[in-house]
């Protein structure tokens, strides 16, 4: 991967992290089209970590609130004043578990649907229909409060994006809707949810890689990785301020609309004998 691949990929992932219509089935039709080896372990390491760097957006857009600690008052101690306290990174946690369990499991699995074209494009084509009711289904006009025992539901969700090319935002924030929650509230709670998410993928990657003695690989491609982790960041920075505007706007009926178009396209393609690669 050279550095102007890695710049293609990377605004790639930056417009779509946060849109319902999969960053990582977008990188993996963009790295088919560039011809980028996706069976190199740096090509996987790279396609995470610079998700990560996306994600950092949020942080830096979110910051007061992601930063925030509640005031618990007087006559509250032990484990229900550090939760209270707390509550925001508890809910956090409980959310994330799912994920994590999962994703440790069925990893081997995981890894093999990446890279896989027929799969982003069934998926694409099979989630977009869904988005087309996904607001009347569960319409909301205020909130329900945030338990624990709805973000570990929201945390669930979240697991169904292992299948590449369904996206993580869509799966939670129609997961925080089926909970009761708004589209707006829905779709914070997702940016907050892929901090920790991503932050342990990004993480399981290097050690994957330190394991099998690649690491050096890393230290090879710091140019390509840096520059495509700090393009994904600041094109993220753009995204995600107009995804919330347009998303409680207008809901989700646009992006579903896209996926199927995107979705059948590629799957006639495929079903044409036609090689998505540009490898010759």
């Amino acid at each position: 991967m050279d550095i102007v691949q890695a710049i293609i990929i990377a605004v790639v992932e930056g417009l779509t992290e946060f849109l319902p219509v999969s960053s990582t089935g977008h990188m993996i039709i963009t790295e088919n089209l560039l011809g980028v080896d996706l069976n190199d372990p740096f090509v996987n390491a790279f396609t995470v970590i610079i998700q990560f760097g996306a994600i950092l957006s949020v942080v830096c857009l979110y910051w007061k609130r992601f930063f925030h600690i509640n005031e618990v008052p007087e006559g509250v101690t032990g484990i229900k004043r550090l939760l209270a306290r707390y509550d925001f990174y508890w809910k956090l946690l409980v959310a994330f578990i799912p994920a994590a369990v999962i994703g440790l499991l069925l990893s081997p699995v995981i890894d093999k649907l990446l890279g896989s074209v027929a799969v982003v494009a069934v998926m694409l084509l099979g989630v977009g229909v869904l988005l087309l009711f996904v607001d009347k289904w569960f319409a909301r006009d205020t909130d329900k409060p945030l338990t624990e025992k709805r973000a570990f539901k929201i945390g669930l969700y979240q697991c169904i994006a292992m299948i590449p090319g369904t996206s993580r935002s869509f799966a939670t924030i129609a997961g925080g809707m089926q909970q009761g929650l708004t589209r707006k509230t829905a779709a914070e709670f997702s940016f907050f949810l892929a901090v920790p998410t991503m932050l342990a993928a990004s993480c399981y990657e290097l050690l994957k890689l330190f394991m099998k003695g690649d690491a050096s690989m890393l230290a090879s491609h710091m140019t390509v990785l840096a520059v495509g982790f700090v393009v994904a960041f600041v094109v993220a920075l753009g995204a995600i301020k107009w995804f919330v505007g347009f998303l409680t706007k207008y809901g989700f009926r646009a992006f579903g609309w896209y996926r199927i178009v995107v979705g059948a396209l590629l799957l006639a393609l495929l079903l044409s004998g036609v090689d998505l690669s540009m490898v010759d």
